[in-house]
């Protein structure tokens, strides 16, 4: 049975905001059927062909991959691109975006997540920090210059069972040397952040238009801790959804909701509607 008896204490703290900050995790698109990497197994049991290979999600998530071999790289993250974009976002998103519309400030949304997921559920791209990058946009290997491009006309042939790349490696649009996804990867020197940077600009004048923001965290893991420190040193109000790492900092404005994504986002979309925002 869900613990629903965070959720009194949620509602106060959203009926007192005048906008709404989404931090998202990983966890965010589990219920959308995308694999979770959690551990060395998880990881494996998604691609069997790197675990037979002995290689962990820290050794392929990083530049180094791509100079040693480059279609076992792209095979890994040109699987991943197919993936994310045949997936469909769960309800939770649709749930969540129906939320921040509710708010007089508005909402804006601050992710880890590579995939695009937010963009494909209809949130606005002006919206969305993505701090990690994304890997729907590309970028030399060997960052030439501050420069990234669309992945949309890169459609990858993978060879599932072994993890390699069929079709040519793309490019780099500038200089013709190879070219590499807009992810930060493990031990990331080269990473393009000039979007995400542009991202931040926007996100800082939202946060300071508004007075009395409230941070909704959904699935952001301990392990890779980007989103649940960023949501934490801003100082407003946390909600913190997590079915195992609820645990919130102390202090009475912050409360952890043992609950996953689309279960959680779907009962406080429905509970929050059905109230009345003024007291």
């Amino acid at each position: 049975m869900t613990d629903s008896a965070p959720l009194k204490e949620i509602l106060r703290l959203l009926r007192q905001s005048d906008s709404l900050l989404i931090t998202a995790g990983a966890g965010m698109g589990i219920d959308s059927g995308l694999p979770d990497f959690r551990g060395t197994h998880g990881f494996w049991r998604a691609y069997p062909a790197l675990g037979e290979a002995g290689l962990s999600f820290e050794e392929m998530a990083n530049p180094r991959a791509f100079r040693a071999n480059i279609r076992q790289a792209w095979g890994f993250y040109g699987h991943r691109l197919n993936l994310y974009r045949r997936t469909d976002p769960h309800q939770g998103f649709q749930d969540l975006l129906h939320l921040g519309k509710q708010f007089p400030g508005g909402f804006f949304v601050f992710t880890s997540n590579v995939d695009g997921q937010f963009q494909k559920a209809g949130f606005p791209d002006d919206r969305i920090v993505e701090c990690h990058g994304s890997i729907h946009f590309l970028q030399c290997l060997n960052a030439c210059r501050s420069e990234v491009w669309k992945a949309d006309n890169l459609t990858p042939g993978i060879d599932e069972s072994s993890c390699r790349l069929l079709s040519p490696p793309p490019s780099c649009a500038y200089c013709g040397r190879p070219a590499r996804p807009n992810v930060l990867m493990f031990g990331d020197g080269e990473w393009v952040g000039q979007r995400t940077r542009q991202q931040m600009l926007a996100f800082r004048e939202w946060f300071q238009s508004v007075s009395r923001p409230v941070v909704l965290e959904i699935g952001a893991g301990e392990s890779v801790p980007t989103v649940r420190n960023f949501g934490e040193s801003l100082g407003c109000p946390l909600v913190r959804i997590n079915p195992r790492e609820w645990q919130v900092p102390q202090g009475s404005n912050h409360v952890g909701w043992p609950i996953g994504a689309k279960e959680g986002l779907e009962i406080l979309a429905n509970t929050y509607g059905q109230t009345n925002r003024l007291q």
